[in-house]
């Protein structure tokens, strides 16, 4: 008999800046996809706290020590999940109670660093924090680069789920790695799904021989201006937001994607609730044909070495080692 399972994409918009405001959005959403059946819910990149537009769209906010980008990352460094934050509690009961895989997309804050972070929530075991390995130029401004501590996936009742978020999806050795975990569902979290990475998720699935929920982001200029309000901006921001270009600058089109590489099912700009029902069947019987982890590896002539130490960057020595 073909085993199914229901899956979703919350597309919608986060609160920007404002994390706090934006769980209870999250909240909200992941218990109404839920509702409809879903068993794993994935949303976008950076849903909790934003995706920093600014970083892309104002050109000036790129230079050295330009005030409102200062301004704008002591807000995410303040608002910014910090360990077993209490804030996650409300979402990881839902979790616990429905018996479902929830991943989101946030700021954490690992000392003094930001980092663009996966949240994984599971039913009863800690959350799975998967941090962004490789970053974009602009991105490299604000935030730290994840080490291999973080690239676990989740052992379900009906598979593995992983996730990874836009840029890793071009990095073949991440991939492969991932691949070698065997992924069941992949969530694929992007600001939004645009034509390169609608290609790049089709062809993880495709590779992979995974289901691949591409879940992107919708963002409005307006919207990000009273998150910076609701966060408690004190003015030097503004000017910046204000030179963000009107109306909606992220776009959503998330998609489902079946282990073939084709799309089942795929959202337009406005805020929705994406669901499919996948046969899990499928990834077993593309793996006849195109297993990168098997029969197409050639583990004779290539060899991946993964590092899945933590890196914390300091190493403390105590005065009898010092001596």
């Amino acid at each position: 008999m073909t085993k199914k399972l229901k899956v979703a994409i919350v597309q919608d918009s986060p609160v920007p800046l404002a994390i706090g405001a934006g769980l209870d959005k999250a909240i909200a959403k992941a218990r109404e996809a839920i509702e409809k059946g879903a068993r794993v819910v994935a949303f976008g990149e950076g849903f909790l706290g934003g995706y920093p537009a600014w970083l892309d769209q104002v050109a000036p906010a790129r230079l050295w020590d330009h005030p409102g980008t200062r301004e704008l990352h002591g807000l995410l460094l303040d608002q910014a999940v910090r360990g077993e934050d209490p804030r996650f509690q409300p979402l990881q009961w839902t979790v616990d109670i429905a018996d479902v895989a929830v991943s989101i997309g946030g700021y954490e804050r690992v000392r003094q660093s930001l980092y663009a972070t996966q949240f994984l929530f599971r039913p009863k075991a800690p959350v799975l924090r998967h941090r962004k390995l490789i970053l974009s130029p602009a991105e490299k401004l604000m935030l730290g680069q994840g080490d291999g501590s973080t690239m676990g996936l989740h052992e379900a009742k009906w598979g593995r789920i992983g996730q990874l978020a836009s840029t890793e999806h071009w990095m073949p050795l991440a991939r492969a790695a991932m691949h070698h975990e065997g992924e069941t569902v992949h969530v694929a979290a992007w600001p939004e799904v645009g034509d390169i990475a609608m290609l790049a998720s089709a062809h993880y699935a495709f590779e992979g021989r995974a289901f691949v929920l591409a879940a992107g982001t919708i963002q409005y200029k307006q919207e990000l201006i009273a998150g910076y309000e609701k966060a408690g901006g004190d003015g030097s921001a503004r000017k910046l937001l204000d030179r963000l270009p009107d109306g909606q600058i992220q776009h959503g089109h998330s998609a489902i994607i079946a282990p073939d590489g084709v799309v089942i099912a795929q959202a337009g700009t406005a805020p929705e609730i994406l669901i499919a029902e996948i046969e899990l069947d499928e990834v077993g019987r593309g793996l006849a044909t195109m297993d990168v982890d098997g029969a197409q590896a050639r583990h004779d002539v290539f060899e991946l070495s993964v590092d899945r130490r933590a890196r914390a960057g300091i190493i403390e020595k105590g005065d009898s080692e010092a001596a």
